[in-house]
C-alpha cells in the first residue's frame, strides 16, 4: 500500500481533464498521487500531520485518507473504481468503491479548512459526488445534470469549497444513483470543530461506519442493482459479522459512535449494558436540551447519527441493529416455517435418494449455525461467529463493543473473550426450584390485600346501545 501518511506530488500532467472548479494550471499540472488500500481490516487514526490539529476517529474495518497541503488548500485524492471487498472471511463481493475499497476511505478536515478533492473516474459509466449534509456552492453539490456535467468514464474533476460547520457527513455519488449505490459507492465525512465547541463533548474514542446492504445469491460475487427492498446481507462499512471488528475501549472511556445510513431501510441500533445520548445528526451537533438516555435508536434511510456513552461496564457486549433479519447472513426470504413438523419419515424416504439431504428448520433455525452442510464457494453461513461459550447464532449487522480497564489509552487491539469473575454467568440451576419471592427487596408481597369492607360491595352495570360513545 502506498504511504498513508504523505502524499507525493503526482508527475503526470491532467491530459483532457474536465474542473467543476476553476483551478490553476500549476495545481491541474500535479495531482495528489492517490492513496489506495484494499485491507479489511480497522486501520488505526491518522494523526494529523499537516493542516490544523484534531483528534482523529477509527473507521471500523476502514481507514482515513491521507492529503497533501497546498498552499493552504487541503487536497484530497479519490479514485472511483470497481473493487473486490472481502464481507467476511472466505466471502468477497465484486462492488464499485473508491480508492480500493467500498466504502471509501473516510475523509477528515477541520471547520474553516479550504478542501479541494479529485475525482477520478475509472468506472464503466459516468459519476458524480455529492457531499451530504454540506453547506458549499450550489455548483459543487454534486448532483449529475443539475448542478454539474457528469464525470465522464476516464475523466478527473475537481470540487473545492470551504467545510462551514462541523459535524457528521458522508459522500456519495447522485448519478446513476440505484446502481452505483447499490454496488458500494458511499464513505464517511467527517468536519471537526476549528475551537471547543460547547455542544461538542471531548472523547477518548471516535468510531464510525456506514450502514449498508446487498443482494448477492449464494455463491455469487455481484451484487443485484435491481432489489428494491429484498436484500440478503446486510453489513456496517460492507463486512458481515463474524467479520465487523468489535470496538475495542478502555473502561471509562467516553465513547463517540457516529452511524449514517445509506441501505433502503431504517434500523434500530442497539447497545448492550450502557446507556447513550444523541448527540447530533448530519445536520449538527443536537441541542443538549433535546438529549435524554436511550439504549436503542433509530437511524432512517439518509440519516446519520452520533451517539455518546460513558463505557463504565467491563465486558463483551452486543451491539446491532435490532431488526432480527438485520442480524443474518444470505438467508433466503422464500423458506417456509417448519417449526413443529415432523420430517422423521419423509426424511428417510428422501435419504435413501439423497444421502447429504438433511432437514432444516423443524426446531427453529438455531441449528443452522452449527451445520457443517456443503455450500457453494463464496457463500457465508446464515447464523455465524463463535463466541467463548458457543456459537453466537448471529451475521449481518453485529459486532461487540469491548470495555476493558487495563486497555491502554490509544490501544485498539482487540483484548481477547472478557474473562468473567466468579459468579457472574448464568448458570444451569440443578437443584429443586425455590418458591418465587415476589420484590423480595421491598418486604415480600407484591400487592397487599387491603382490608375487605364488612359487606360485598354492588356492582351495577350499564351496557351500551348501539355504537356511540365507544
Amino acid at each position: 500500500m502506498t504511504n498513508r501518511r504523505n502524499f507525493l506530488a503526482g508527475a503526470g500532467a491532467l491530459t483532457g481533464a474536465v474542473a467543476a472548479a476553476s483551478v490553476s494550471k500549476v495545481t491541474m499540472a500535479a495531482l495528489p498521487e492517490p492513496v489506495l488500500q484494499t485491507s479489511p481490516d480497522t486501520m488505526a487514526p491518522l494523526l494529523p500531520n499537516t493542516g490544523r490539529p484534531y483528534k482523529p476517529v477509527v473507521t471500523l474495518n476502514g481507514w482515513t485518507l491521507p492529503w497533501r497541503m497546498n498552499q493552504g488548500v487541503k487536497e484530497f485524492h479519490l479514485v472511483a473504481e470497481p473493487v473486490v471487498r472481502e464481507m467476511a472471511p472466505g466471502f468477497k463481493a465484486h462492488l464499485w468503491g473508491y480508492n480500493g475499497q467500498s466504502p471509501g476511505p473516510t475523509i477528515e478536515v477541520v471547520e474553516g479548512d479550504r478542501v479541494r478533492i479529485f475525482v477520478t473516474n475509472k468506472l464503466p459509466e459516468h459519476t458524480s459526488v455529492h457531499w451530504h449534509g454540506q453547506r458549499l456552492p450550489n455548483g459543487m453539490d454534486g448532483v449529475s445534470g443539475l448542478t454539474q456535467p457528469a464525470i465522464p468514464a476516464g475523466k478527473t474533476f475537481v470540487y473545492e469549497f470551504v467545510a462551514r460547520r462541523p459535524g457528521t457527513f458522508m459522500y456519495h455519488p447522485h448519478a446513476d444513483e440505484m446502481t452505483q449505490m447499490a454496488m458500494g459507492m458511499m464513505g464517511f465525512w467527517i468536519t471537526h470543530p476549528k475551537t471547543q465547541h460547547p455542544l461538542i463533548d471531548e472523547v477518548d474514542r471516535d468510531f464510525v461506519f456506514l450502514l449498508n446492504a446487498y443482494d448477492i445469491d449464494p455463491g455469487a460475487y455481484t451484487p443485484k442493482i435491481m432489489t428494491m427492498l429484498d436484500f440478503n446481507l446486510w453489513s456496517w462499512n460492507s463486512r458481515l459479522f463474524p467479520g465487523i471488528d468489535p470496538l475495542v475501549v478502555r473502561k471509562n472511556d467516553k465513547v463517540r459512535i457516529r452511524v449514517g445510513n445509506l441501505t433502503m431501510s431504517n434500523h434500530p441500533i442497539h447497545i448492550h449494558g450502557h446507556e447513550f445520548t444523541v448527540t447530533g445528526t448530519d445536520g449538527g451537533p443536537t441541542p443538549k436540551t433535546s438529549r435524554w438516555p436511550e439504549v436503542t435508536t433509530d437511524v432512517a434511510v439518509g440519516q446519520m447519527r452520533q451517539i455518546e456513552f460513558l463505557a463504565d461496564e467491563e465486558g463483551d457486549w452486543a451491539f446491532h441493529c435490532h431488526k432480527s433479519h438485520h442480524t443474518m447472513n444470505a438467508m433466503g426470504h422464500e423458506v417456509p416455517t417448519m417449526i413443529g413438523v415432523d420430517h422423521r419419515k419423509v426424511a428417510g424416504e428422501i435419504s435413501k435418494l439423497l444421502p447429504d439431504y438433511m432437514v432444516m428448520g423443524e426446531r427453529g433455525m438455531a441449528d443452522m449455525a452449527e451445520m457443517e452442510m456443503p455450500l457453494p464457494d463464496n457463500t457465508l453461513p446464515m447464523m455465524t461467529g463463535a463466541g467463548p461459550f458457543g456459537s453466537v447464532e448471529m451475521g449481518g449487522m453485529f459486532s461487540v463493543l469491548k470495555v476493558r480497564k487495563n486497555q491502554k489509552p490509544g490501544d485498539y487491539k482487540d483484548p481477547g473473550w472478557y474473562q468473567h469473575p466468579a459468579g457472574e454467568v448464568a448458570y444451569e440451576w440443578t437443584g429443586s426450584l425455590p418458591n418465587p419471592a415476589r420484590f423480595a427487596a421491598e418486604g415480600g408481597k407484591s400487592m397487599p390485600l387491603r382490608n375487605r369492607p364488612a359487606k360485598d360491595i354492588e356492582v351495577q352495570i350499564r351496557k351500551p346501545q348501539g355504537h356511540a360513545g365507544h
